[in-house]
């Protein structure tokens, strides 16, 4: 399979150089759309890899968070980091500010903060998805 690289313009964010498989699915997002929403395009990514992983669910979840579905809005927006108080875990229209993005990308350490690049003892996320992901937050992080 080939892998293309391309410039999506999904809404008002850009995703630059976003790997896509030659069939075209890597950006497909979820509601058939140009905006990139919490619970079709963002909530799958983060369920199937912080969720389901049993790291971040339950009561008593990794850092204090849990990203299960319905919850993960309330848990990153506009909140603090446990592990680097000083940026918050998502800050709307900033994903460079967000540490979540950080914590995805493996450039937390470079931010001050700590721990393991997420999601931890699982492969890193795509770049497709660490794309998605800072779109939503580009696009103000919205509870949708």
């Amino acid at each position: 399979m080939s892998v293309l690289r391309l410039t999506v313009v999904v809404g008002s964010a850009i995703l630059a150089g976003a790997a896509c498989a030659g069939d075209g699915t890597g950006l497909a997002l979820a509601n058939g759309g140009d905006e990139v929403t919490l619970s079709g395009d963002v909530q799958p990514i983060l369920s199937s890899n912080c969720v389901f992983s049993g790291c971040h669910v339950g009561t008593s979840p990794q850092e204090g968070l849990t990203l299960s579905s319905g919850q993960t809005f309330g848990n990153v927006v506009n909140v603090a980091s446990r592990q680097l108080p000083t940026m918050n875990r998502v800050t709307p229209n900033q994903p460079d500010e967000s540490y979540l993005v950080h914590k995805i990308q493996g450039t937390h350490l470079d931010e001050g903060g700590s721990g393991e690049r997420m999601p931890e003892a699982r492969a890193p996320l795509s770049q497709a998805e660490i794309d998605l992901i800072r779109a939503w937050i580009q696009a103000g992080a919205k509870s949708n």
